[in-house]
């Protein structure tokens, strides 16, 4: 239906510009903090524990931290609470929508649990929400007294996670499930700890109490969480464009590594901001992602093909009619100027295949979804055979090498 589309289209765009505010927010505070410097007396006389001098828009900018408080509550006083409680508002919506309305077509994959569509979505609801409470029991716990022992923990947590969700769910719905435990963890440490310790310090401050050293410290640490998690959430925000992460045999292992990689490479830029420059750490992840890169799209040699429904050995030129009928058969349907498809009104990507010239300049993609990643035909709706993809893998092999 098209208004669901546009309904559909305003959330995701809605979800991106929150997103992208809340992340804005996230890295700049944590920048801000990371460069304060020691003030002179007269500001420490103050109560002032750190300022920094910025210049951006045409102006110069004073910033000040203070040790406790002002003397006088000013109005009005901003927070920063909003940027997260939309972001993940609208990326809930948009899970709904997609994943679960559409649970049939985009999280369910006979191939690895053959499961009703309420089945998936009350599994779905209970991954992240059971994830959340994990997490929280974790932080509240002896072991967020030592960050090393709880990044382990937190790592094994969402390693288990990826795991099971990709057990679960078709790939792509996997990886956004584990997106959306991430991005609710996220949302959960500003709802959950960040405001209520912001309000008790506050309403100390305005009634001339003391303010209790935890609260502060609780909030920072999750919001050095959030901080870390920014980039992996990202990645998967994006990736159901790249299905060979996804659809990758050991898709769950990817993701965790993709994961890691980006929260390293974090890590370069915020010690760069305390002063702290580690070339190595930026060489050794961008080392790391090419080497991950190359794992998981090394390319496989056929092991033989199905030509003219008869078995042929590897000395066998694929025809190029075969190959032209088996694309007629289970591309065009989407992939056509005119598509058929019940579900798909408009080519994909842009994406045609009428002619045989058309089919020989979009080769690469053509073997890359069909017999790599296998995640096309869509959903498999025309049932593909792997003998078929096997065909079309050495046809592209065999082109590749002339």
């Amino acid at each position: 239906m098209p208004w669901l589309e546009w309904f559909s289209l305003f959330v995701r765009w809605f979800h991106v510009i929150a997103g992208v505010a809340w992340i804005g927010a996230s890295f700049y505070f944590i920048w801000l903090d990371n460069n304060l410097k020691t003030p002179p007396d007269w500001k420490k006389q103050k109560g002032i524990k750190g300022d920094l001098w910025a210049v951006h828009g045409g102006g110069f900018y004073e910033v000040a931290k203070y040790e406790y408080g002002p003397e006088q509550m000013p109005e009005p006083l901003h927070w920063f609470k909003w940027e997260a409680y939309t972001t993940w508002i609208s990326g809930i919506l948009l899970l709904t929508l997609v994943y679960y309305f559409g649970a049939s077509a985009y999280l369910i994959d006979p191939a690895v649990m053959d499961m009703s569509p309420a089945t998936a979505v009350a599994l779905g609801l209970g991954f992240i929400f059971g994830g959340l409470a994990i997490y929280e029991i974790a932080c509240r716990s002896p072991l967020a007294n030592s960050p090393v022992v709880f990044g382990l923990f937190f790592l094994v947590l969402l390693s288990l996670a990826s795991w099971l969700a990709t057990h679960w769910f078709s790939g792509r719905g996997a990886y956004i499930h584990v997106g959306a435990l991430i991005g609710t963890i996220m949302a959960g440490n500003v709802f959950f700890k960040i405001m209520p310790s912001q309000r008790l310090m506050v309403d100390a401050v305005a009634n001339k109490k003391p303010i209790d050293p935890s609260w502060g410290l609780g909030a920072k640490l999750r919001s050095v969480h959030n901080n870390y998690l920014t980039l992996p959430l990202l990645f998967i925000m994006i990736s159901n464009h790249y299905p060979m992460t996804y659809q990758h045999p050991q898709n769950w292992l990817v993701l965790i590594l993709i994961g890691v990689i980006s929260a390293w490479i974090r890590h370069f830029f915020n010690l760069k901001h305390t002063g702290k420059t580690k070339p190595s750490i930026l060489i050794s992840g961008a080392v790391a992602m090419l080497l991950l890169s190359v794992w998981v799209s090394w390319p496989k040699q056929p092991q033989g093909a199905l030509v003219n429904n008869s078995s042929s050995t590897s000395e066998v030129k694929v025809n190029q009619d075969d190959v032209h009928n088996l694309i007629k058969k289970h591309c065009v349907g989407c992939h056509s100027a005119t598509p058929t498809d019940d579900t798909f009104k408009v080519a994909p990507l842009g994406l045609v295949l009428d002619s045989w010239e058309q089919i020989e300049q979009r080769a690469a993609p053509i073997y890359l979804r069909t017999a790599q990643t296998k995640d096309m035909p869509f959903l498999n709706k025309t049932n593909m055979t792997e003998e078929e993809r096997q065909l079309i893998a050495k046809w592209y092999f065999e082109n590749l090498n002339n």
